[in-house]
């Protein structure tokens, strides 16, 4: 069933609630109670009734935007029947469609004279109540279309794209760069994207409280997809294998940048990026970095190197010789000049030998232990190749309408593919290969898909790990910086920590041209600002003009 059909369901399944709900209230408004029924226009008459904008009925079914919209309607709604009271009001919004039809159903139910003139003062005290509690309700309605259905905030909280996206940086994500993506969990809380708070096990989301109601969904559907995701974008994407999530826009949003698109041939050589046999492009914007290992005969300053190249996450051991140090991501330029202090003994680049199976990985975070090699078969995608990060591939990208062998050396390459991502039944029985019931030697792709690989390489958990990434979970491409702050996360795998401080040079700055100098976007900023703050003030006075010309 695709994406409308199901929409249009529980439209339909909704509207019957409502008309069985309050069919004898549309009655007593003047109206027939047919007309409860009517998906937009039964809100349309409680909005004209209740003399407010009726414009309004258009939100009453949007994802995430329309039961929020409901809610309010029903409010209004019961309000006119003089259900006034916290208990009426409470009741309503956690059980609309059960303490409605009780009000409709009941013999008392009468609508209620509104003539200011009748009121009491805590009557008009409660209005302006009222009032001001739907100024908030719709500046949250306002917020959550934007961001539902236009642009995303998001922050950067780990190096993986330093120095090309710092630690720190927030975005915001144009969502129909490569069409829009239409939401897949309609009832949710605004502005969460998985699960609301941290309440089990910490640091463990699996136990936690989603955000979103899991039974209710859609299938994927993308509009207007007039571009496709292009090599060497910069791209926010929702974390394939995420195991906490089954809903695909629901799942952790990452940022790396796509190297090798559908049909391309990706390949890391001595820790180079290798596509199509050529290697990379690389943009103005965008330093690639390395690990390197210094060895220095006297302690580093290493807060004096912050200050002349920016955090650069780094550990550091005391050895018989002198010290020990691991930087994280070192671009060419830097390790160079770092390399050319008078206290370093030697310094290299940690490349993984071909074929040695192994990748970095941490002992303790906490205590700052050291690295160990590990078996790359239970990390490095897919699962049964000789790989590493420094070597790896050459691993073409699935394209969709491409037949591939199935077969079990091919099978950790494509299963993800196929049961997950493509929603098949598979099965391996006895050295075969079945597909939705059928034993077969070959599947065909019925998607794109994409490499997504960070700029600071050795630090970085993308595709070399988790594999492909469907064209599905991709959300959007970055926008601009709208602030940067040094020191907003802790970085638990350097000895020393990002000094505080604003990066004013990054703010509203373009963050995915390909070009060195970005544009900035201030006077953007600034605009919203004045139309934020001002907006009201613009009213009131056009608003005084109009009555000084009426007299």
């Amino acid at each position: 069933m695709n994406y409308f059909l199901t929409y249009a369901v529980y439209v339909l399944i909704l509207s019957v609630l409502m008309g069985i709900s309050t069919w004898k209230l549309f009655k007593k408004m003047g109206y027939s109670p047919i007309l409860a029924f009517v998906p937009f226009y039964n809100y349309f008459i409680i909005l004209k009734e209740t003399k407010h904008p009726r414009w309004w009925s258009i939100l009453s079914y949007l994802p995430i935007v329309g039961p929020i919209m409901m809610s309010v309607f029903h409010l209004y709604l019961m309000k006119k029947f003089g259900k006034t009271l916290f208990k009426d009001q409470f009741l309503t919004v956690i059980l609309p469609f059960i303490y409605m039809a009780t009000v409709n159903y009941s013999k008392d139910a009468e609508i209620e004279d509104e003539n200011d003139l009748y009121l009491t003062e805590e009557e008009k005290n409660s209005r302006k109540k009222d009032t001001f509690a739907g100024s908030i309700t719709f500046a949250v309605v306002f917020a959550t279309i934007i961001h539902v259905f236009f642009t995303q905030p998001f922050g950067i909280p780990t190096g993986s794209m330093e120095r090309t996206l710092l630690v720190g940086d927030f975005l915001f994500v144009n969502k129909w760069s490569y069409g829009y993506r239409l939401p897949m969990r309609p009832l949710a809380i605004p502005f969460l994207q998985g699960t609301i708070l941290d309440t089990g096990e910490k640091g463990n989301p699996k136990d936690d409280p989603k955000s979103y109601v899991e039974a209710v969904k859609l299938p994927y559907e993308r509009i207007f997809q007039f571009n496709k995701p292009q090599r060497n974008d910069v791209v926010v994407f929702n974390y394939p294998r995420d195991s906490v999530h089954t809903s695909i826009d629901r799942r952790d949003p990452y940022v790396k940048r796509l190297v090798a698109v559908a049909g391309d041939t990706f390949e890391m050589r001595n820790g180079r990026l290798f596509v199509n046999g050529k290697p990379e492009t690389v943009l103005g914007d965008q330093e690639v970095q390395h690990s390197y290992t210094v060895n220095t005969g006297t302690q580093l300053d290493i807060p004096a190197l912050y200050n002349t190249f920016g955090f650069l996450p780094v550990r550091e051991n005391q050895t018989n010789t002198g010290f020990e140090y691991i930087f994280q991501g070192l671009t060419d330029k830097t390790a160079k000049d770092i390399k050319a202090l008078p206290n370093v003994v030697d310094m290299k680049e940690n490349i993984f030998p071909k074929d040695s199976g192994t990748v970095s990985h941490k002992l303790n975070a906490e205590k700052n232990a050291y690295t160990k090699s590990i078996d790359t078969t239970q990390s490095i995608f897919p699962i049964n190749k000789p790989w590493n990060q420094d070597f790896y591939g050459p691993l073409k990208i699935p394209k969709k309408g491409d037949v591939v062998a199935v077969n079990q050396e091919t099978l950790p390459e494509y299963q993800w593919i196929i049961s997950e991502y493509e929603h098949n039944k598979l099965e391996n029985k006895n050295g075969k290969i079945f597909i939705n019931g059928k034993e077969t030697n070959q599947y065909t792709i019925q998607q794109d898909y994409y490499m997504m690989v960070g700029d600071n390489r050795d630090a970085s958990l993308d595709a070399r790990f988790f594999g492909f990434v469907p064209e599905e979970n991709i959300v959007g491409k970055p926008m601009f910086t709208w602030m940067s702050v040094q020191g907003a996360f802790k970085d638990s795998s350097s000895s020393y920590q990002a000094p505080f401080k604003i990066r004013w040079d990054r703010m509203f700055k373009a963050t995915n041209t390909g070009e060195a100098n970005k544009t900035s976007y201030w006077w953007i900023a600034a605009m919203i600002l004045v139309l934020f703050f001002g907006w009201e003030y613009f009213v009131k006075l056009f608003g005084k003009k109009k009555s000084e010309e009426d007299l």
